[in-house]
């Protein structure tokens, strides 16, 4: 039977970003993803500089054999409403492809692979787990996003999951015709709020990629809302054509509704703990920092991975990502006025630029990790 000092489920920035952290730790990290790397991965893509100085990468090196699209501003509008375009005059994020982004940190991590692999079965055998019949280790993390199983063996009653965010979305290399004609800045990347404001729509130009995409917080007719809203790009003239083959996947928002993020020899980050954000679902930095904070944190544990130990993860996660306040003050506005109120404030300028891009986006308020 293989042994490691601990497993981690899941190879996406989150995992990775994880056993990165640890090299040189002395501890033998395994990495175990159901995927050959590179992999497809349904994401818009876009990571802020904040994101390549904590993980230590030059964005130049990056971009010479990867996508690496610059974003200098935005624009922002309700559905079929008239744009507000922000622009910095500086490079605020970067567009990047998800195969490329997430098999560049994995290789990068320095843990052994285990791939092409999905995790079974999960046993407890003294102060061990025994995963598969054939792996054993003390600490397994759960980083296979919304649906890991690891999350699932500590959150066992779905209730505790929370609602969740659904999102269908395509990402496809233009043709010569296709990129003539999209009406994408490659620079501008567009926003789309989605009337009811239960979600929105976006397209972003990498490069010739163009990533196509819709989410909402209400499942009920998102293949409808998708639909309408690539109409609406083609009605415009942003795109020529879109092909049909949209792929779907969800993510909760932070903070996740009673979920535990850690019990005896286990701890879950990323989208397995259910950490995007909760304005904008933008989920690679949290996936990213959560990983870099569980690696001190079980540093830290000395191989007594008890749960009182492990405990200081959350408690360091919520002091980084926020404490969430249950007294909106909006929640007991009718929703008629409170959407009324939204629209108004979403066709100003002030509010596109500092509120809706600059810190629900972009995060800027908060420096690296």
């Amino acid at each position: 039977m293989e042994s490691c000092d601990l497993l981690i489920v899941g190879g996406g920035p989150a995992g990775s970003s994880l056993a990165w952290k640890l090299r040189g730790s002395g501890l033998d990290v395994l990495i175990m993803d159901k995927s050959d790397f590179p992999r497809d991965k349904v994401c818009a893509g876009w990571v802020t500089p904040p994101v390549f100085k904590t993980l230590q990468i030059d964005p130049d090196e990056y971009g010479k054999k990867r996508i690496l699209q610059h974003i200098t501003g935005f624009r922002t509008s309700m559905m079929g409403g008239t744009g507000i375009l922000n622009e910095y005059g500086k490079t605020v994020s970067y567009g990047i492809r998800r195969s490329e982004f997430d098999h560049y940190l994995l290789h990068r991590s320095g843990a052994r692979l285990q791939l092409g692999e999905s995790l079974k079965t999960i046993n407890r055998h003294d102060n061990n787990w025994i995963l598969n019949d054939s792996i054993k280790t003390p600490l397994i993390i759960g980083a296979g996003g919304h649906f890991c199983p690891v999350s699932r063996l500590i959150n066992p009653a779905s209730g505790k999951n929370g609602p969740a965010v659904i999102a269908k979305e395509i990402e496809f290399e233009m043709d010569y015709r296709q990129e003539k004609e999209c009406g994408i800045r490659p620079d501008i990347p567009e926003l789309y709020f989605c009337d009811d404001l239960k979600g929105y729509g976006w397209c972003f130009r990498k490069g010739r990629y163009l990533n196509i995409g819709l989410g909402r917080e209400d499942k009920v007719g998102i293949s409808n809302h998708v639909e309408s809203f690539n109409h609406l790009l083609i009605k415009q003239g942003k795109v020529s054509s879109i092909p049909p083959n949209f792929k779907g996947h969800a993510y909760m928002l932070y903070p996740p509704t009673s979920r535990n993020l850690v019990d005896d020899g286990v701890m879950l980050i990323g989208d397995a703990a259910g950490l995007a954000h909760p304005k904008s679902g933008e989920g690679i930095r949290p996936a990213i920092e959560s990983g870099l904070i569980a690696a001190n944190v079980i540093i830290a544990a000395g191989g007594n991975y008890k749960k009182e130990r492990l405990q200081l993860y959350p408690e360091l996660l919520e002091k980084r990502l926020g404490r969430f306040n249950p007294g909106n003050s909006l929640v007991l506005i009718p929703e008629a006025l409170k959407k009324t109120i939204s629209h108004r404030l979403m066709a100003t300028k002030w509010f596109s630029r500092h509120i809706v891009i600059d810190r629900w986006f972009l995060n800027s308020n908060q420096g690296p990790l």
